[in-house]
């Protein structure tokens, strides 16, 4: 398994996305969590990436009791959690940023995961009203308390990276990135490059778009944050679907599963670039994994672009509701 750095530290170049560990995108159990970590052991896969509000906590308690019941396999792991989405008065979501805030929300996963240190903690999502720069300095101190080891924050722009970066080294940012959201490469992917900042990739197969089992009209009903997201809703899903029937077609005529392709590409586009797929499926996984071992030519980069060029992807990634918190850049 190729590694790559991240903080002080070499991981995998792909990662367990630990969303998948609730029931965000559908039903779950703690067994079948386990399976998952249990496959990323033995390929050889070591970063993995949660947040307190998985399943408000869910997803950090499975990883818990998984580190619980298999004595020694803390060490085969980078964990990775983060803080700084919660609720106002009236039950809103809203972002706090505050020391306190952070460093309390940091304790309560350090206690579900039965740990006395995360490798890497992220602030999930800015608070505007706080300058990035005391938010990196409260992350600083945090290193400096031995209560994680490295530090970075998601969904925020390549100024932003910039500044929090001169107060405290950002070991990642996490943005979403793949075939269907290329806005990363607006900067964020050169200014990671730059900084020797791993570039954390969230929904790489495009929710389940880019593999050869995409999500269901049926299914999606059943999942609120996709039947309410644009790339989701129709005319846009059905035009999604078409498109990417042509990726589909050239991944089968290499030999290779659909998702691999998607992760294949994704590593090709910098060696700082980490991919965290989520799965509940120990056989997708390894389809997953499987695009770590995938050489790509230039001649097959170009194939790719062809029938996904940039901008192909039809309906904002996200709804007015879901863009509030992830900075915008262009």
């Amino acid at each position: 398994m190729r590694q790559i750095r991240l903080g002080g530290t070499e991981v995998s170049c792909i990662g367990v996305g630990a969303m998948s560990f609730s029931d965000f995108y559908g039903p779950t159990t703690e067994e079948n969590s386990f399976a998952i970590l249990d496959a990323a052991r033995e390929l050889g896969v070591s970063h993995v990436d949660t947040s307190n509000v998985y399943g408000m906590g869910r997803s950090e308690t499975a990883i818990g009791q998984y580190l619980r019941d298999r004595p020694g396999a803390r060490d085969a792991f980078h964990v990775a959690t983060k803080a700084g989405i919660t609720r106002d008065a009236d039950g809103n979501r809203a972002f706090d940023n505050s020391p306190a805030h952070l460093e309390a929300e940091l304790d309560g996963s350090l206690s579900r995961m039965g740990i006395e240190c995360v490798d890497l903690f992220y602030v999930h999502r800015r608070d505007a009203a706080v300058p990035i720069e005391e938010v990196a300095g409260t992350l600083g101190r945090l290193v400096e308390a031995g209560k994680c080891r490295s530090v970075g924050f998601s969904e925020i722009a390549p100024a932003s990276l910039r500044r929090a970066h001169a107060v405290h080294p950002v070991a990642a940012v996490q943005s979403e990135y793949s075939l269907a959201t290329r806005a990363p490469e607006l900067g964020l992917v050169q200014a990671c490059a730059e900084l020797g900042t791993a570039l954390v990739a969230f929904s790489p197969v495009f929710r389940s778009m880019l593999t050869d089992t995409p999500v269901t009209p049926e299914r999606l009903g059943a999942l609120s944050f996709l039947s309410g997201n644009p790339r989701f809703q129709e005319p846009n899903y059905s035009a999604n679907r078409q498109q990417v029937e042509r990726f589909r077609a050239l991944a089968a005529g290499m030999g290779v599963p659909t998702a691999a392709l998607a992760i294949a590409w994704l590593l090709h586009r910098g060696a700082h670039v980490l991919p965290i797929p989520g799965t509940r499926s120990v056989a997708h996984f390894r389809e997953l994994v499987a695009g770590t071992e995938i050489r790509l030519t230039q001649d097959d980069m170009a194939r790719i672009e062809e029938v996904l060029p940039v901008g192909w992807a039809h309906g904002d990634r996200y709804s007015d509701a879901q863009w509030i918190g992830p900075e915008r850049f262009s």
